[in-house]
């Protein structure tokens, strides 16, 4: 599989804006990209709002309050958050795609979107994802 280079290829689909559904495909990406692998997220849904300038996810529920405390444990533990690890995947060339339809439906602008991620219908992912060597739904 891959892209007939010889490398290997993950795509993933975030769907959940949520603190812990915002950092895994993160994490993910810059890890793939670490081992030289091409990386590509789609983000539909309230995943969507995870591409939004200045959005800021936070933990569910009854753990929301929590939300600070952990990012101030992360800070300590030199694990980078939310806002760093969007800038270390755009400089390591992870793809960001924000879903069309999602954008209709949510009122949501190109010019709302943080800058590196290209607007594509869930036809541009899927062809993506049927040559990916991984594929993930978070």
């Amino acid at each position: 599989m891959g892209n007939g280079d010889g490398k290997k290829k993950i795509a993933m689909v975030v769907s959940e804006c949520s603190f812990d559904k915002a950092l895994m495909p993160l994490f993910l990406g810059s890890s793939g990209r670490a081992l030289d692998a091409e990386v590509h997220i789609f983000f539909t849904f309230f995943g969507l709002n995870l591409l939004k300038k200045g959005f800021k996810p936070k933990l569910k529920g009854l753990m929301r309050p929590f939300t600070g405390m952990m990012i101030r444990k992360m800070k300590k533990e030199k694990v980078p958050v939310f806002e760093e690890l969007i800038d270390q995947c755009r400089e390591l060339g992870v793809k960001f795609y924000a879903c069309s339809t999602s954008m209709k439906l949510m009122n949501v602008k190109k010019e709302d979107l943080i800058e590196g991620c290209e607007v594509a219908g869930a036809t541009t992912f899927l062809k993506i994802a049927l040559e990916a060597d991984v594929t993930l739904f978070i």
